[in-house]
């Protein structure tokens, strides 16, 4: 078992023959006791020690030649890591206590003529320990906690950091395949084949804005919605051939989403606008609009144009992947989706949540 370190008790006193009760009551009791005459004397003892930490606790008396208690108090407060300090004093005056206690000491002791005065200097050096101990620890759980948080701000900052190169990355290289997709496009001779590969590109660059949007904004966990439209539909423009786009237009309020049900949204915006582009509008170019509302915690999407609506007639290429996309993302969306049968061209609904909908699994077991 290991033993504590018998602590070191300095007795800072003029008085030679109480200093000896204090040796012979304080050894007794488990202390070392050290004595120093003056205040400089004590002064030099507490310096000394410096690192070694010998001296755990000072009695200090106040009458004494040359530098009084109070000042040797002050001084002693101002040497780093210095011992608690008892001040002791004769006087009955309450206004030397406080003063003392006010310069830094951690108890004080009346002398009495009752002989009680070595026990009691004993429970004062003993609470003074005990507080000097607990302010040791509760400095260092402080700095544990501020070591702490700059691990973590560390960490946060380098993760940030990282995910952003991801990001970056991402979405370099899906804008390195959307590139590709529309350099094969251009070149392929077949009509099902340059349709395939322009529907492929559109969903590759939905994906790719969200992450340019995520590497160039100061918030990783978020995208503003609108914005990530406005730039979807400018590159639908600028992918379409000729000027059939040009009356793409739209209206989104500044709704900020997560990212991954901006891909989503991306995705079945890419697929509704492109469908109207190839079958509203078999005689030319037309007016497409897109456009997006808060509704509470609620939001509603809309893709429209005055089309010919439901008189088109299917087209035998049409594979149907547009219409299983748009159900997948919707889904992944908790969504729904309708059309507007007032409406005399085409215009479909899709009204979520801004954010995802909480699944309570207490009443999901229990209702399984």
């Amino acid at each position: 078992m290991n033993q504590q370190r018998t602590p070191t008790l300095l007795y800072i006193d003029d008085d030679d023959a109480l200093a000896r009760l204090v040796d012979r009551g304080l050894t007794r009791r488990g202390y070392k006791v050290i004595h120093a005459a003056s205040g400089e004397e004590g002064l030099e003892r507490i310096r000394s020690a410096g690192l070694q930490g010998c001296i755990d606790v000072v009695a200090l008396d106040q009458y004494m030649p040359g530098l009084d208690g109070l000042e040797t108090l002050e001084q002693i407060m101002a040497i780093p890591d210095a011992p608690p300090v008892v001040f002791v004093t004769a006087s009955q005056d309450s206004s030397i206590a406080v003063t003392a206690l006010k310069a830094g000491a951690a108890d004080y002791l009346v002398k009495d003529v009752k002989g009680d005065f070595i026990p009691l200097l004993h429970v004062a050096a003993d609470g003074a320990l005990r507080q000097a101990e607990l302010q040791r620890a509760r400095e260092e759980a402080e700095a544990e906690i501020h070591a702490s948080r700059d691990r973590y701000a560390a960490l946060a900052a380098e993760r940030e950091l990282l995910l952003r190169e991801v990001n970056h990355r991402v979405g370099n290289s899906l804008q390195i395949i959307a590139s590709l997709l529309h350099l094969q496009a251009s070149s392929a001779a077949q009509d099902e084949v340059k349709a395939a590969l322009t529907n492929a590109m559109g969903r590759v660059a939905a994906v790719a804005q969200v992450h340019r949007r995520l590497y160039t904004s100061q918030d990783l966990k978020s995208v503003m919605l609108n914005q990530y439209l406005d730039s979807l539909l400018e590159d639908l423009r600028r992918s379409a051939e000729g000027n059939r786009m040009s009356r793409l237009t739209v209206k989104a309020e500044p709704i900020e989403i997560d990212p991954d049900r901006a891909v989503a949204v991306g995705i079945i915006v890419n697929e509704l606008v492109m469908n109207a582009v190839k079958y509203a509008y078999p005689d030319g170019a037309g007016p497409i609009h897109v456009e997006l509302s808060s509704q509470g915690e609620n939001l509603l999407l809309s893709i429209t144009d005055d089309g010919v609506g439901d008189n088109v007639k299917a087209d035998p290429r049409s594979t149907g992947m547009g219409q299983r996309i748009v159900a997948a993302m919707a889904s992944k969306l908790d969504a729904t989706v309708e059309r507007d049968p007032n409406h005399s061209g085409t215009r479909i609904y899709l009204r979520f949540q801004r954010t995802p909908a909480v699944v309570d699994k207490t009443n999901s077991a229990a209702a399984g």
